[in-house]
């Protein structure tokens, strides 16, 4: 048996919990999400905890028991809590600001690259070199700021890119420049 899956997601105030045949529900303050659950699992809800159950043990529903646990309490989080990522922009004289729903990115590229909103998530641009992803899907919150990154990949050398802000860049020495013995 699976040792998260075995474990109870405790569900907060004003949280509800339903599952109607492979589909799940999780509603709650900031919203609704909903997870389609494949295999032979169940979920019963009793009292503030929600039980994630196998039907029958076999070997291929032990990872499945344990990942949709995980993404049944990554739900709860999201609609009591909600999920951010925030990214560093590192450039001489590159900067992000919002416009509208897209974030306009001046990065180094001959042209700047508008960046749309996707549903579900809000971007916001706290300074001209931080960008903020935040959301209740923790999936899409991380999926737009691995997008937003994808625009420009920090380089090892001066360290330039879009970059997430705990993200430590392995740096290289450059190339000395001299000139070869003879």
């Amino acid at each position: 048996m699976s040792r998260i899956g075995k474990l109870p997601v405790s569900l907060p105030a004003g949280v509800t919990v339903s599952f109607d045949g492979d589909v799940v529900t999780v509603k709650g303050a900031k919203g609704t999400l909903t997870q389609k659950i494949a295999g032979d699992i169940d979920i019963k809800v009793e009292g503030n905890e929600a039980h994630v159950l196998k039907k029958h043990d076999t070997k291929e529903l032990e990872p499945m028991h344990g990942l949709y646990r995980a993404l049944l309490h990554n739900m709860v989080v999201g609609v009591t809590q909600g999920y951010s990522k925030s990214l560093k922009v590192n450039g001489v004289g590159w900067k992000v600001a919002k416009q509208g729903n897209k974030v306009v990115l001046n990065v180094g590229f001959s042209h700047p690259v508008e960046f749309a909103e996707p549903a579900g998530i809000k971007l916001e641009c706290p300074s001209a070199n931080e960008i903020t992803v935040s959301g209740i899907d923790k999936t899409l919150v991380g999926q737009t700021a691995a997008d937003i990154r994808n625009i420009r990949v920090p380089e090892p050398y001066h360290g330039y890119g879009i970059a997430y802000s705990d993200e430590v860049i392995e740096r290289k020495e450059g190339k000395t420049g001299g000139k070869g013995k003879k």
